[in-house]
């Protein structure tokens, strides 16, 4: 029997749009249902269990948000400050607020507290806000499902 001797394996063209193309809609995908919202969230901080807690209607209008760690300092921006240096931060949302053409009191101040942090500074710190002129506040807490 004689064999063929072929010339080495055939070559063959690959299209690659398809796979492109699919790889445009998944990125599109993810970043389409990102949820910006936990970017926001800091692991310093454990929110409390409630049985009334419920996810936020809508997004909050000109969000800011701080985060009070246990030991009584609060994360703004991704950093910790002082209790009593967040007046001070507030001021500059403040001003920014006001170039911008917007009231303070629309802005919604977003506190999250740790569930062991004291109530006496959630409550120093609502004062501090509502003395530089925002009004407008979401506690948030994480739903207790064992219930």
């Amino acid at each position: 029997m004689a064999r063929k001797h072929s010339d080495g394996p055939a070559k063959t063209d690959i299209d690659m749009t398809p796979m492109i193309d699919m790889t445009f809609q998944l990125i599109t995908f993810f970043v389409f249902t990102l949820n910006f919202s936990q970017a926001v969230q800091d692991d310093r901080v454990q929110l409390p269990l409630s049985q009334l807690a419920k996810p936020a209607e809508g997004a909050a209008e000109d969000p800011i948000t701080l985060q009070l760690m246990n030991d009584g300092k609060v994360i703004y921006t991704g950093e910790p400050i002082a209790l009593d240096d967040v007046g001070g931060y507030l001021e500059n949302e403040k001003r920014v607020m006001i170039s911008a053409g917007k009231e303070p009191s629309a802005a919604t101040v977003i506190v999250r507290a740790d569930g062991r942090s004291r109530t006496g500074d959630v409550q120093q710190m609502i004062r501090i806000c509502q003395e530089k002129g925002f009004e407008r506040f979401v506690l948030r807490a994480q739903y207790d499902e064992s219930k």
